[in-house]
């Protein structure tokens, strides 16, 4: 039986061991799960928040892509990506992967893997606001980004 991955688009908060319990309590095969959980920096306590925006529906899908591609590609038994929105203060949490495998290195590479093409393929915009009460700009597409993504092809 195919995993079907869990997407969620979501303002609020999530529970890293709730998603973790959800994905592998009581699911035979699976022996190893890896976490990624993404946090706002503060960049040197220069930053407040970032101001998370999406293309609803269209962050959904492409999330929902990339969630197949990885089950398939490394044989996962389950996955979940969730991808907050709103503004977030520095230091809470903006994304989480969990990829659980029968083996380590595929739950590893899962969740490389979802990350890598999150970072560049799926619909969401940052802001900055920095700690003196300015806007600043929008967060630019880093090189380093697209190299880890292309390691992939």
């Amino acid at each position: 039986m195919t995993a079907t991955p869990t997407i969620r688009v979501q303002r609020e908060d999530f529970d890293l061991q709730a998603e973790v319990d959800l994905l592998s309590k009581g699911k035979p095969g699976i022996g190893a799960v890896v976490t990624f959980s993404g946090l706002c920096r503060d960049e040197g306590g220069t930053l407040a928040a970032l101001e998370l925006e999406h293309y609803p529906g269209m962050a959904e899908a492409e999330m929902q892509r990339i969630g197949d591609l990885a089950i398939a590609r490394f044989g996962l038994l389950g996955l979940t990506a969730i991808h907050r929105y709103g503004k977030i203060a520095a230091g809470e949490n903006i994304v989480l992967v969990v990829a659980a495998a029968p083996h380590r290195q595929a739950a590893f590479d899962g969740a490389n893997f979802v990350m890598d093409f999150l970072k560049t393929a799926a619909p969401f915009w940052k802001k900055e606001h920095t700690r003196d009460g300015a806007t600043g700009d929008w967060v630019t597409a880093k090189d380093v980004d697209d190299a880890a993504r292309d390691k992939w092809k």
